[in-house]
């Protein structure tokens, strides 16, 4: 054979070798909706899950099912879906994060649906507004009571078993029959958790306002039994662990942080795999009209923490019964003005169509990383086909302390009861968050 045909010949080869995979192939490296992640091919996720949270598959830690979800089978309310174009330009923000109208430069009355349902990723206001988007898709479900673990666990177990009551009141983002007739503080939204269990801490309460006023700090209050007495506290305590656990007020059901009080910015986008539950993806969700109005969902009786599970050999804290799903999440960053917060940055990823949080990732004000909160993704569900409430058979919120080893799980009932409420669309009463009234949830 000729020396240059020989020549172009293994030119030629090692073209083919270097060439991009064919989409057949490339697709073969992928996970697929059925394959389960965990240490045997952790690599398939890399790039699609904070390195933190792979480090878990890697070691063989956690190991959860792929499913699909597509975009586009997310339900939502006439009035959210309208909101999409009604919306479009109508609202701005302020230099301090202010959610204004255009036209006039002041707070709007009430807002329905999502404020901004465009977002440029080269408007320098767009990380703040993709938070609102956030807050006002979660409003939208309505007032919530909530009865809920909050359990301390190690890697091997769990170490304090606590249970939660917990309301939260919208004055705006809701139907207008939900909310209350009038808003003479101002408010834009009220807080009230109570310790059922363990008996030392039975009657320990928190409460918080958050006043529409930009420049008004939340009103925070406290009461412990032992005491006897209310004392109102700084806002920064709302970044501190509650009742010893690894998650916070400010944590909430993702991040509940008043958006005024960081300065936000827009990082990327990325697609992710998220946590999500299995049967709201399937439509699996039961839910009973409650008489005083509202929902209440049905949750299911399986394993939804590791340390229930006695087959399981990963850590204890794992979300045995969710899924990952990929999903196109935007990724913003928020600095606290109060350099008395705890954290020193925030990083949240945020899904871009349904705006539900994913992962809630918090830094010291060293730059370093010390927490990573995970939530868990869900489909609306509507019983009666007008309200549109998030809805689940089971559920998991895993805040874990890199450092210490340790995570606080939240969201599941606590264990034994039965029926435990998970209530949407309810009807509150704003003399229920009175301050001064918080003694009657003592001993």
């Amino acid at each position: 054979m000729p020396c240059k045909l020989r020549t172009r010949l293994v030119a030629a080869f090692l073209l083919t070798l270097l060439a991009p995979l064919p989409a057949s192939a490339e697709q073969d490296q992928r996970l697929r909706p059925g394959e389960v992640l965990d240490q045997h091919n952790w690599q398939q996720a890399e790039g699609f899950l904070p390195p933190e949270i792979l480090e878990h598959y890697r070691r063989g830690e956690y190991a959860n099912r792929i499913m699909e979800w597509p975009e586009g089978v997310m339900e939502w309310d006439e009035d959210f879906k309208a909101s999409r174009s009604a919306n479009a330009d109508r609202f701005a923000v302020t230099a301090e994060g202010t959610v204004v109208e255009k036209s006039t430069g002041q707070q709007p009355a009430f807002i329905a649906g999502v404020p901004f349902p465009r977002i440029d990723p080269d408007d320098p206001a767009a990380g703040v507004k993709i938070l609102w988007n956030h807050y006002y898709g979660f409003w939208s479900q309505g007032n919530n009571r909530t009865v809920t673990m909050l359990n301390l666990v190690g890697r091997a177990g769990l170490d304090r078993a606590l249970s939660q009551e917990v309301y939260f009141l919208y004055y705006d983002g809701q139907p207008a029959w939900r909310r209350p007739p009038s808003n003479p503080s101002n408010l834009m939204s009220q807080m009230l958790a109570t310790t059922l269990t363990p008996a030392d801490l039975q009657g320990t309460a928190a409460l918080t306002w958050r006043y529409r006023d930009p420049e008004r700090r939340d009103g925070v209050w406290a009461f412990v039994p032992a005491l006897r007495r209310v004392r109102q506290i700084s806002p920064a305590n709302r970044s501190d662990g509650f009742l010893g656990s690894d998650l916070s007020q400010d944590d909430g059901p993702f991040f509940d942080g008043k958006p005024e009080d960081f300065t936000w910015k827009f990082v990327g986008e990325a697609d992710i795999y998220r946590f999500c539950d299995p049967y709201s993806l399937k439509r699996e969700v039961t839910t009973h009209a409650l008489d005083t109005g509202g929902w209440r969902i049905v949750l299911g009786d399986q394993p939804m923490v590791g340390y229930q599970d006695p087959a399981w050999k990963g850590l204890a804290w794992a979300p045995v019964s969710m899924a990952l799903a990929k999903r196109k999440c935007w990724i913003i960053e928020g600095v606290p003005k109060d350099k008395y917060y705890l954290y020193g940055k925030v990083q949240l990823y945020i899904d871009k169509e349904t705006y539900q949080g994913a992962f809630n990732r918090k830094f010291d004000w060293r730059g370093e990383l010390v927490t990573v909160y995970g939530v868990v993704g869900l489909l609306n569900v509507s019983p009666d086909g007008k309200n549109y409430f998030r809805g689940f058979t089971t559920t998991w919120q895993g805040s874990e302390s890199l450092k210490l080893g340790r995570a606080t799980i939240a969201g599941p009932p606590p264990t034994g009861m039965k029926n435990a409420p998970t209530d949407y669309g309810i009807r509150l009463e704003p003399r229920f968050f009175d301050s001064q009234a918080l003694i009657r949830f003592g001993k």
